[in-house]
Order: structure tokens, then sequence, then C-alpha cells
């Protein structure tokens, strides 16, 4: 039997919060919808350039772990984020992520700028 959401360790829900983030796509699905109030599927289907299907699945992912929150409006379904922090939170992952980038890339210079090592016959 599988504990309730309510019932698991902090760090197994946090762990499936990620889980929802862990695709490029819904990454990029999130970014547009945090620059925006809400977005019409056929709209975020414009920007990404996938399959219905595909969007749909992954649109689907985000709500059960959820990032975004769905509603139908005539014969349109509007996205929006489910918390305004999911924002920060993508803000984060970007300097975190540019942080990370700009330290390897000086580490790739200064080892780049090491000295030779010489060959055993040499």
């Amino acid at each position: 039997m599988s504990l309730s959401q309510s019932r698991r360790p902090l760090y197994e829900v946090k762990a499936n919060l990620f889980k929802g983030l862990a695709h490029p796509v819904r990454i990029r699905l999130l970014e547009l919808l945090s620059d925006t109030e809400e977005l019409t599927v056929s709209a975020l289907q414009a920007e990404i350039e996938l399959e219905a299907s595909h969007l749909s699945q992954h649109l689907s992912v985000l709500r059960r772990h959820h990032l975004v929150i769905s509603e139908r409006r005539g014969s349109h379904v509007f996205y929006r984020l489910a918390d305004p922090r999911i924002r920060e939170l993508l803000a984060v992952a970007r300097a975190l992520l540019l942080t990370l980038l700009s330290q390897d890339t000086d580490l790739l210079s200064a080892a780049q700028g090491l000295p030779e090592i010489r060959g055993a016959d040499g």
C-alpha cells in the first residue's frame, strides 16, 4: 500500500516535483506561461511546434505534478501556472545554471592554460 501524498517524506514529494520538471519541453512550457497570465493550448502549440498529442502529454504531466492549472472556456482550454513561485523557481534555476556554466568555462580556460604533460618518452 502506497503512502498518501501527505504522509510521504518531503524529499520524496520534492523528487516528484522535479520529475514534473524533468523534460525540456515542460520547462519551455512553464517559461512561456511565466511570461503571461495564461495561454491557450493552441497558443502553446504554436510556440512549441509540437504535435498536439505530445503537447497534451506534457501538459498532463505538468497538471499531475500541480505545476499548471487548466480551465476550459467554450472551445478553448487555457493554462496558467499553478503558483507564482514556479516563476521564481525557474528564475533561480536559470541563475544557478548560468553560474555553473560560467564556472565550467573558467575551469576549461584554466585547464587549457596548464603546461603540457610530457609523455613517458619525452
